[in-house]
């Protein structure tokens, strides 16, 4: 592919990002919203069992620091580009290998590609945008995807209850797309230059820990919700392949209209003032996770979860803010290791808590909210590679 510079019209690094803000969500939560019926149906998984796969698809998130050595031969969007196609491969192959082992097989392959391509997806964001338009984009580019799995879960609900299509089909379906649109990317648009030549080693620097506290705090976090709540619906609460999509096509059109919005709001009030509002909702949703008995009122803090984590933007707004701009390439990598340190661990810890206690799952991930509330607080007014946290050097005191 050829080098060119930056130019308007339709052929433009937005409009590549907006392409992988499409392809990804086909495949991966077609994936998510099939996985935890097919397990339970197919290979008769208990908590044990989800939890082990749930562990092993983190495994690859927490080798993402690698990133930065494959970017030594293999440019960022080409990368990217092979990543998403590595998705749609292991979500093609999951149909065909309905055991526990073939499961655990075909995750680690559609996780490698999904944690490389976001990890990647990220770098190229805070690259090719501003800061000032960096919160609306990613907004933005949070709708076209709710958007998309809007329509992808629509889609995937005719697919189940209309067509009463098998869960192979399905899986097939959703990955093949999802590697054409990747060889759509690879072809249709030409290599975009990075506006800042990028740090080529791994970078660990110390006036980012706020950034990678945050980073680990909400990687434990959601992994609690991502695992658990669904599969709290589907063992306790008895929620059918469609009721669990059409679950998620709600999820879906809420982000779809409220995504841009919030990346406004986060520019307009701050970081510190939206992930304070996101980790007080997260504290209570957790909380009431852990005592509902009601399936409905539980759809409902399912929603409510989702509308709050499209505030998690406000890091990455955050890290753009205060980040030597050469550092974004690598740190990428590095704050996907750091926030599956917890995630590889997690699912398969909780998922023993799981069979003794529900309820403390949920409990567990609420402290894990708290803790994050309280780190948000370190947050300046206005964050700058000078003023990274509210802590002054040297003194201790608090600034703005």
């Amino acid at each position: 592919m050829k080098e060119m510079v930056f130019k308007k019209g339709l052929i433009n690094p937005i409009s590549l990002l907006i392409l992988m803000s499409v392809a990804m969500p086909v495949a991966f939560n077609a994936w998510s919203a099939m996985l935890n019926n097919f397990v339970v149906e197919k290979a008769s998984f208990t908590g044990v069992e989800i939890g082990i796969l749930q562990s092993l698809r983190e495994v690859p998130g927490f080798l993402s620091f690698t990133l930065v050595f494959v970017l030594l031969i293999i440019k960022e969007q080409t990368f990217a580009v092979f990543a998403l196609a590595l998705l749609g491969l292991g979500v093609c192959m999951t149909g065909f290998f309905p055991t526990a082992y073939g499961l655990y097989f075909t995750t680690i392959i559609m996780s490698t590609g999904f944690h490389y391509f976001e990890a990647v997806k990220q770098s190229l964001s805070l690259q090719w945008l501003s800061k000032d338009e960096a919160p609306i984009v990613l907004g933005r580019l949070l709708a076209v995807g709710s958007l998309t799995s809007l329509i992808a879960y629509g889609c995937l609900w005719i697919l189940l209850e209309v067509f009463q299509l098998p869960y192979l089909i399905n899986f097939v379906i959703a990955g093949g797309i999802c590697i054409l649109l990747a060889f759509v990317m690879y072809i249709g648009f030409p290599s975009f230059p990075s506006k800042v030549e990028q740090n080529q080693n791994l970078v660990l620097r110390k006036r980012y820990w706020l950034y990678y506290l945050l980073t680990f705090l909400s990687g434990a976090r959601r992994q609690i919700f991502v695992v658990f709540a669904a599969f709290l619906m589907v063992e306790k609460f008895g929620y059918s392949a469609s009721q669990v999509t059409l679950l998620f096509l709600i999820n879906y059109a809420f982000n779809w209209m409220f995504a841009e919005r919030i990346g406004q709001l986060i520019g307009r009030f701050g970081e510190r003032k939206a992930l304070t509002f996101e980790y007080i909702g997260l504290i209570i949703v957790f909380i009431a996770y852990g005592i509902v008995q009601n399936a409905t009122l539980a759809a409902f803090l399912y929603i409510l979860d989702h509308m709050f984590f499209a505030m998690a933007i406000a890091i990455s707004t955050y890290f753009q803010k205060i980040a030597d701009p050469k550092d974004m390439a690598s740190s990428a990598g590095v704050s996907f290791t750091i926030s599956h340190i917890a995630a590889v661990v997690i699912p398969a810890a909780l998922g023993l808590v799981w069979i003794w206690s529900h309820s403390l799952v949920f409990y567990i991930g609420a402290f894990f909210a708290l803790l994050s509330l309280i780190a948000a607080q370190f947050i300046p007014k206005s964050p700058s590679p000078n003023k990274e946290t509210r802590l002054s050097l040297g003194a201790g005191s608090v600034r703005s």
